[in-house]
């Protein structure tokens, strides 16, 4: 990493489900030892509910997080980049670390099919931490 505290960026196409999960997440294991930050493509206007309900599971409350939209400068800034399904939608700057999570995405699904996604992205957040975090 070029700086102290490494800058991490999850982006997915709504930025209402696995990149707010990520993010969370990452705060949790990581605490402020890494700046992060999540955006979508295409956000959507409010977070997903059986995203917030599983995050509310294992002591995470997200609830007042809004989705927001990727910009280049977001990217520009982050020293790691992870996408979540955003395709070509996602700018490339030279220099970063680029990740993609393949991850099935919560949108309409229920609180018993989030959590097997909450868990994963959990795992691959832990070792990420491991990896990056001074």
């Amino acid at each position: 990493m070029t700086r102290q505290k490494p800058v991490v960026l999850f982006v997915c196409v709504h930025n209402a489900g696995r990149s707010q999960m990520a993010a969370a997440l990452l705060a949790r294991h990581a605490g402020d030892r890494v700046t992060i930050r999540s955006a979508g493509s295409e956000p959507a206007d409010q977070l997903n509910p059986a995203v917030v309900e599983a995050m509310r599971e294992v002591g995470i409350d997200i609830a007042a997080e809004k989705p927001k939209l990727l910009t280049g400068e977001l990217a520009q800034d982050a020293d790691v980049v992870i996408t979540m399904g955003c395709g070509d939608t996602c700018p490339v700057f030279p220099g970063k670390r680029y990740l993609d999570w393949e991850l099935d995405d919560p949108a309409g699904l229920g609180l018993d099919e989030v959590r097997p996604i909450r868990e994963k992205i959990d795992a691959k957040v832990r070792a990420l931490a491991a990896e990056i975090v001074p």
